[in-house]
């Protein structure tokens, strides 16, 4: 028999309330979704005039450009951040208090700082001391700083979570600390964080939007553009949710694929052999793995005697 130790079964009446509780809350939001359809349908959203726009085969190779350029940025942006995160992170974990403080300072300082503002400061701030930028770099700068500093703490406490005892194992075969970081620390920290790293991402793909305040070309941007064309019936609401379809369908992707890779790390022979190698509550099981497989050992020059 299977029971929770963090809070107490819920008896008849509890379940009963729950279902209420359900069932009137499912009500509620559905009562909203079939308001907001109602007003769209009286005020004429759903139309053949205003969705005519979207028969003509050049607005949507527009569409697939706005999106192209959403992607191109996010990528590069994602790829940015990932790298910003591991350095910043690593220097956070730093033993030198001259490297560790200077971090952490710059990591409060760029989380601090909102993106939009960023996005300002690089595209119109920097030509008024003479530097130029695309509105490109501005977007993929903006959010690398951003993003990088969140993913840097996202990864911090990945791998301060860890017990004790994996870092010590680690040290007690030879290993130095960057031997121990890149190896054991950071290969698990990574895997126990990967569902708020995605999210994160996910974060980064919709914030290229902000872009279009700087008149980046991506798909918020052409969708407003759309929406206040008078010469097609400035179909503003048809353009936003055609932009909004294609920003969850990516959004969607890019969790499926996290979820795949996920998967694929819990598969991974590593990952099987740690899971069986010794009973639960046991430290350092990842560490003896690598060190097995690296070849550390006894006569190793390297090793601890």
């Amino acid at each position: 028999m299977s029971s929770s130790v963090l809070y107490d079964v819920p008896g008849p009446r509890a379940r009963v309330r729950n279902r209420i509780l359900g069932a009137a809350t499912l009500a509620v939001v559905a009562a909203i979704i079939g308001f907001v359809v109602w007003r769209f349908i009286d005020t004429g959203q759903f139309s053949a005039a205003k969705w005519n726009v979207f028969s003509y085969s050049a607005i949507w190779e527009r569409f697939g450009q706005a999106t192209l350029a959403t992607l191109a940025a996010f990528a590069v942006a994602a790829v940015g951040a990932l790298v910003l995160g591991f350095i910043l992170a690593i220097g956070r974990l730093s033993d030198h208090r001259w490297v560790r403080l200077p971090v952490g300072w710059a990591v409060e300082l760029l989380r601090a700082v909102p993106v939009l503002v960023f996005m300002l400061l690089l595209y119109y701030g920097l030509p008024v001391i003479g530097i130029r930028m695309s509105s490109y770099w501005a977007v993929v700068i903006a959010l690398v700083l951003y993003n990088g500093s969140v993913l840097s703490e996202v990864i911090r406490a990945g791998v301060e979570a860890l017990p004790r005892g994996q870092s010590e194992a680690g040290y007690a075969v030879g290993l130095r600390k960057a031997g121990v970081m890149r190896l054991i620390l950071l290969p698990q920290a990574i895997r126990a964080m990967l569902p708020v790293i995605i999210a994160q991402l996910v974060v980064t793909l919709k914030d290229t939007a902000l872009g279009f305040i700087i008149t980046y070309p991506e798909l918020l941007y052409f969708a407003r553009l759309l929406g206040s064309n008078g010469e097609y019936g400035s179909p503003l609401i048809q353009a936003a949710l055609v932009a909004s379809v294609i920003y969850v369908a990516m959004c969607l992707l890019l969790s499926y694929l996290a979820h795949r890779v996920e998967i694929g790390l819990r598969r991974s022979p590593k990952a099987s052999k740690v899971a069986g190698a010794e009973p639960a509550g046991q430290t350092g099981t990842d560490t003896e793995l690598i060190v097995a497989q690296r070849g550390f050992g006894k006569n190793d020059p390297g090793s601890a005697s």
